[in-house]
């Protein structure tokens, strides 16, 4: 089991960046995929980014490819989303998450497949 905490999350305006981060605890976190998660109000848990164990391979949804970044560091057990360019409706509740597989080296990444979450952090953009 992956304990995670997030941090960074805030209030900022449209076309800002945030720098979200996410400390994991346990010994198989570099054995593990890592992923970011988000949750506005009324709406579902939809999927952001994604990064392999190796950090080789990454993913992102289509609303946020070319603004966001996910990388980690394993050797200090942390997963990064770098936001950019922010939008109004990147608002949402943001959640890392580790993926229950270990080693995985395939490029299907679903919510179900991940089995720790954090507890979430605010990301609120202004218009």
């Amino acid at each position: 089991q992956v304990q995670l905490v997030e941090s960074g999350g805030g209030l900022v305006q449209a076309g800002g960046s945030l720098r979200l981060s996410c400390a994991a605890s346990g010994r198989t976190f570099a054995s593990r995929g890592m992923g970011w998660f988000r949750q506005a109000p009324g709406k579902e848990r939809e999927f952001v980014a994604a990064i392999s164990w190796t950090g080789r391979s990454t993913y992102y949804a289509d609303s946020v490819k070319g603004r966001f970044t996910i990388s980690r560091d394993n050797a200090k057990n942390t997963v990064f989303l770098q936001m950019n360019s922010l939008k109004p409706e990147d608002t949402a509740v943001y959640y890392c998450a580790a993926d229950n597989r270990l080693l995985y080296s395939g490029t299907n990444y679903y919510p179900r497949d991940f089995g720790s979450w954090g507890q979430g952090t605010q990301v609120t953009v202004s218009s």
